[in-house]
């Protein structure tokens, strides 16, 4: 009988959940907060969730492990050395899970990514097929170790290496491996583009198998650049354990209540997309476009607790913006409002406002004097990318402030004209709604920083 691995995408948070099935019976690994998704793909294929299983307590997403258990009658595999507060079917390293007669999980400890991180090794009636492991052995790369405080990242980064090795030394070349983690994911040490891997594969593309201990050692750590401020609530809602998300409509707010929360400092903001926002919008809301990793940014950048309210052109885009933020524990928007932004300013165009738009070659033009004529002179070029990206080369002259920084730090950014730019445009979208908000006069550069030296401007390596 052939074993089924059906992957379940979160793209927008960079991760990936599995069910696992034989045709009758099913195990899910590592399901996000919105387990309707996995309940309508075991609908579709006709089979009964009897396990949901854990590789670590994540911090970058509330699990949706426990209420799927709750609610399909699965048993749910945690790794006995987490302490947590609810019912779990604990599970330690070299236990052999009997999912049906045809499949089975072999637990696998593999610390690294968390002190207790887990992994599970699928075995069919053929022999091992591969393995699934969450945030350890990723494709050309691993977990970060750094994720439960700077303290433990070297201890972390051995054990990791260690674990990927062992892993590596189990399983045949062919083993197919399953990551939950490593498609944009910032628990991820590095990116990769490739779409699948094997053990065999790895062992010639992967630092962990191709390095000795202390070299990966100090190449992840040296590699490792800021992560979401949201993760630090995360492991301890995962840890009590989630109930069933709430995704019912939000309450829709009128005009008069939009610019109630604008004026009591709360942060509302636009989901369209950053072209449209930069045509026009309401004065003081923020630019994340459901068109970008809107749930990471909004989840980084907004003070934890503070209520959020959404504006979307369509009622599907309020809907969209509020399962990405339920995975992230940000469970109920206070409002939300569809429409244009003339229907949320209430026909008073004094409530409106619009970013100027430039690219890098507008940049340089104004530089040299020959810009187009509407076209403000900067006072200040922003650079809104992270440390990494910065000191791998930045325009010359440019200040430096990361986008998770910028809100409490918006003083140390000059007086005058704000040209402010990241990567491609999305963050800087952001950065200059921040701006706007705080009163300053923006230049939004919507383009991508690599063709910022071939538009004419100079590019210093830190």
């Amino acid at each position: 009988m052939r074993l089924h691995v059906e992957v379940v995408e979160t793209s927008s948070l960079g991760d990936r959940s599995y069910l696992v099935h034989d045709g009758r019976v099913a195990v899910v690994v590592d399901p996000q907060r919105d387990i309707d998704r996995v309940l309508a793909l075991a609908g579709r294929l006709g089979v009964r969730v009897t396990h949901v299983a854990e590789t670590h307590l994540h911090n970058d997403y509330v699990s949706g492990g426990l209420a799927l258990a709750k609610v399909t009658g699965a048993a749910y595999l945690v790794a006995a050395a987490e302490t947590v507060a609810f019912d779990r079917s604990p599970v330690a390293d070299g236990d052999e899970i009997a999912v049906s007669d045809a499949m089975r999980l072999s637990v696998v400890a593999t610390p690294g990514h968390t002190f207790h991180h887990v992994s599970y090794v699928l075995t069919g009636p053929d022999g091992p097929v591969g393995v699934f492991t969450g945030g350890s052995l990723l494709f050309d790369t691993t977990g970060r170790t750094d994720l439960l405080g700077q303290e433990h990242a070297h201890t972390l980064a051995h054990h990791q290496h260690a674990s990927v090795r062992r892993l590596a030394d189990l399983l045949p070349e062919g083993a197919r491996i399953w990551p939950t983690h490593g498609f944009g994911s910032f628990c991820s040490a590095a990116q990769s583009d490739a779409p699948a891997s094997t053990i065999g594969r790895e062992k010639k593309t992967n630092p962990a198998l191709r390095l000795e201990a202390d070299d990966f050692v100090a190449q992840t750590l040296a590699g490792l650049d800021a992560h979401p401020a949201y993760y630090a609530h995360m492991g301890a809602r995962n840890s009590a354990g989630a109930d069933l998300v709430d995704l019912t409509p939000v309450r829709t707010a009128d005009p008069g209540e939009l610019r109630e929360r604008l004026e009591a400092g709360e942060w509302v903001v636009d989901l369209r997309s950053r072209k449209a926002f930069a045509q026009r919008h309401l004065t003081g809301t923020l630019s994340f476009g459901l068109d970008g990793p809107m749930a990471t940014w909004l989840g980084w950048l907004v003070p934890w607790g503070t209520p959020v309210t959404l504006l979307g052109e369509s009622a599907e885009q309020i809907t969209e913006a509020q399962r990405e933020l339920a995975r992230i524990g940000i469970d109920r928007p206070a409002a939300a409002a569809t429409g244009a932004p003339e229907d949320w300013a209430g026909g008073d165009d004094a409530h409106l406002g619009e970013l100027t738009v430039a690219t890098f070659a507008d940049l340089a033009a104004v530089r040299a004097g020959r810009a187009r004529h509407h076209l403000p002179v900067p006072d200040v070029v922003l650079d809104v990318r992270l440390a990494r990206e910065w000191r791998e080369g930045h325009i010359t002259g440019a200040l430096h402030i990361p986008l998770p920084d910028l809100s409490r730090r918006l003083a140390e950014v000059p007086e005058g004209t704000v040209w402010v730019h990241c990567g491609s445009g999305y963050r800087a979208a952001t950065a200059a709604s921040l701006l706007r908000r705080a009163g300053r006069s923006v230049v939004h550069i919507d383009d991508a920083y690599a063709g910022a030296a071939d538009a004419g401007l100079t590019i210093t390596a830190a």
